[in-house]
C-alpha cells in the first residue's frame, strides 16, 4: 500500500489522421511508482452529467488499486484516504480526467474512489489490481460533509445508485485498512 495518488499523463502522437496513445505499459508503471499487477478492466457509461459513482473500495483480502481514465466525456475523479491512523485520513485529492486531456488517476489500495461526470454520455475505464469480491465491497457516503468534497453538481442534483445513497458516513465507518507510514500525496507523473 502507498500514500501516493498519481496523475499519469499520457503522451499522444498525432498526425493528420488523429493520434495514438499508449495508456498502459508494464515497463513504465514501476518507474512512476505503480507496482500493482492489474487483473481486470472495468468500463462504465453514465448518461447524465452529474452522475456520482462512489465512494467505493474493496477491503482486504481483495483490496484494489485502480488506474482510472476517461476516454469519452469528462469527470472529476477523487481518491479518499481510508487508512486508519493516517495523518491524512478522511482527506481527498482529485483530478479532472477527460477524453481531451488523456490523463489517468492511480488510486492505491486503502483509498476510496469516486467520480462525478461533468458531461453527458461519459465513459470511464479503469484497471483494478484484484478481482471483484462482493463480500469485500464497501463504501462511504459521497455527500458526507466530513470529507469536504466540493462536488460540481447540476441544479437538479446528482444521479445516484440506490446503493450509493445509503452508504455509511466516515464517522460510522470502521476502516479495514492500515496506515503504511506514507501520508497521502498527489503526484503528477
Amino acid at each position: 500500500m502507498s500514500g501516493s495518488v498519481i496523475i499519469v499523463g499520457t503522451r499522444r502522437f498525432g498526425d493528420d489522421r488523429g493520434w495514438f496513445s499508449e495508456t498502459y505499459s508494464v515497463a513504465r508503471m514501476p518507474k512512476l511508482g505503480i507496482l500493482d499487477t492489474f487483473v481486470q478492466d472495468n468500463h462504465s457509461f453514465s448518461k447524465a452529467a452529474g452522475t456520482v459513482r462512489g465512494i467505493h473500495f474493496q477491503s482486504p483480502p481483495h483490496a484494489q488499486a485502480k488506474l482510472v481514465r476517461c476516454p469519452r466525456g469528462r469527470i472529476m475523479d477523487y481518491a479518499v484516504d481510508l487508512r486508519r491512523g493516517s495523518p491524512t485520513y478522511g482527506q481527498h485529492v482529485g483530478a479532472e480526467l477527460s477524453a481531451a486531456n488523456g490523463d489517468q488517476l492511480y488510486v492505491p489500495a486503502g483509498f476510496g474512489h469516486a467520480f462525478i461526470t461533468l458531461e453527458p454520455d461519459t465513459e470511464v475505464i479503469y484497471k483494478v489490481s484484484d478481482i471483484y469480491a462482493p463480500d469485500c465491497d464497501g463504501g462511504i457516503l459521497w455527500s458526507d460533509p466530513a470529507l469536504g468534497i466540493a462536488w460540481d453538481l447540476p441544479p437538479e442534483g446528482p444521479s445516484l445508485s440506490a446503493k450509493d445513497q445509503i452508504l455509511p458516513t466516515l464517522a460510522a465507518f470502521e476502516s479495514p485498512f492500515d496506515y503504511d507510514g506514507e501520508p497521502m500525496t498527489l503526484i503528477r507523473a
